[in-house]
């Protein structure tokens, strides 16, 4: 992965940039893995006494613990910076997903960011009751439990070019504890009783596996009637928000932005 240039933004542009106050480096889960770190985007000129909407931005993964944390990369800086910019709070934060059997381990981090989120809402300016969870690729099967609990205070969730359903992935001849971790880990599982509101984007030259997951997700989800968004890139790759810079992944993240500005106004 020596090659991934890490540096890169989303193609979507970003004005006022430098409107953002950037909380770095806040220690969300205690004494804990000192890796588990979170920067907050704050609109500068936002008064003292404002809580706004925030956006937790998940990321995606296995991601080796040797590779810079996302919440360095440009992809998710100019997600924290595209907040602002929408008159949100941006939150982005590094979890332990390093391998497809730390999907627990990731769970409890989505977990307590979000509880540390919440429990420090007046110093970081934020309404706890006005938040969105928005995941990417491997991070989707961290939207799970949110799904299932339908948290009153996490208004939407997104999901950009996502893992939906983990049983996708596992062997034909997978034991009986397999397979019940992969449904309890399938967003695709989940859905079905969840009042929570759901933005999907799906790049349609993704993998075949990953789409297929996407596609039963959706399936599920419309047969328990809920609410639910989806937008589809055909010519877009994985990460089309960072590779294809192109009129219709301007629009889907642009969508994809109103779709959580009009769900935690």
């Amino acid at each position: 992965m020596a090659d991934i240039d890490l540096s890169r933004r989303i193609i979507y542009p970003v004005t006022g940039a430098g409107e953002a106050t950037v909380r770095r480096g806040l220690k969300y889960r205690g004494d804990e893995d000192p890796r588990l770190l979170m920067d907050v985007y704050v609109p500068r000129t936002a008064p003292s006494s404002a809580r706004l909407p925030a956006i937790v931005f998940i990321p995606g993964g296995p991601i080796p613990p040797e590779m810079l944390a996302p919440r360095e990369w440009g992809f998710f800086i100019s997600y924290g910076e595209l907040a602002v910019a929408s008159g949100l709070v941006g939150v982005v934060f590094n979890h332990r997903l390093h391998a497809p059997t730390d999907y627990e381990t990731a769970q409890a981090d989505v977990t307590a960011a979000v509880d540390y989120v919440r429990k420090h809402a007046d110093d970081l300016g934020i309404d706890p009751d006005r938040l969105a969870l928005w995941a990417f690729s491997g991070g989707g099967p961290l939207l799970s439990e949110c799904l299932r609990t339908s948290p009153p205070y996490v208004r939407c969730l997104v999901a950009f070019y996502a893992v939906m359903d983990l049983r996708r992935f596992v062997g034909p001849d997978a034991d009986a504890a397999r397979l019940e971790r992969a449904a309890r880990l399938s967003p695709a599982v989940q859905v079905a009783g969840t009042r929570t509101p759901i933005f999907v984007a799906r790049a349609g030259l993704d993998t075949a596996g990953l789409n297929e997951s996407i596609d039963t997700f959706v399936s599920q989800a419309l047969s328990a009637n809920v609410s639910l968004d989806v937008a589809n890139h055909p010519a877009g790759h994985h990460a089309f928000d960072v590779l294809d810079d192109n009129v219709r992944s301007r629009e889907i993240i642009a969508r994809a932005l109103e779709f959580v500005r009009a769900r935690v106004k």
